[in-house]
């Protein structure tokens, strides 16, 4: 099921792109796609992780994905996809796998970055939370919820993903090892 914040403005192509150049992005690809069609990706992606249960995928603001990453991760920023898992104790246990929580903005912009359009973005962003609800941790594992996630993008035909997007951003911005320090400081 997907439920679409009241605060959230699907309409709104916030000032992601004010001043800047899209990269292969056009205004349009960024509005938001309708939730029929997110909510028929979720099943076809569900079904691929072999998730068994209910998600619920929640499109809110960058605000309400802030307070939910302070209140159950302690971390007091904004995030692209949150995951809640089901309590496996609870009544009812089994109809449901747990809840993703998504900033429609955060996905717009990486839309944006990434050159595609913001349903693209989105499914990325479901997937990967759909991963994290099937037990899979990229913080803790050796690579296994990347090699997973990059198999069932390839056959639900998205493009490069959250994992890849971080390792390629470190690997940029770690300096050269090889390198003397000295030489390192003076570029």
């Amino acid at each position: 099921m997907i439920l679409l914040d009241p605060d959230l403005d699907p309409d709104a192509i916030s000032h992601l792109v004010a001043g800047k150049r899209l990269i292969g992005a056009k205004t349009s690809d960024l509005r938001m796609p309708s939730t029929r069609s997110l909510a028929r990706f979720l099943t076809q992606a569900r079904a691929a992780v072999r998730l068994r249960g209910q998600v619920s995928v929640l499109l809110t603001t960058d605000a309400m994905q802030r307070r939910l990453n302070r209140r159950f991760r302690s971390k007091n920023s904004s995030t692209d996809v949150l995951s809640f898992p089901a309590d496996s104790n609870a009544p009812g246990a089994g109809e449901m796998a747990g809840d993703l929580s998504i900033s429609v903005p955060m996905a717009q912009r990486q839309a944006a970055q990434q050159g595609h359009a913001l349903g693209t973005e989105l499914k990325v962003l479901i997937l990967h939370g759909l991963l994290h609800l099937a037990g899979y941790d990229h913080e803790t594992d050796t690579g296994q919820m990347a090699r997973r996630e990059r198999t069932l993008r390839a056959r639900l035909r998205l493009p490069g993903g959250l994992i890849e997007r971080v390792a390629m951003a470190k690997k940029r911005s770690a300096p050269n090892q090889l390198e003397p320090a000295a030489k390192r400081r003076r570029t």
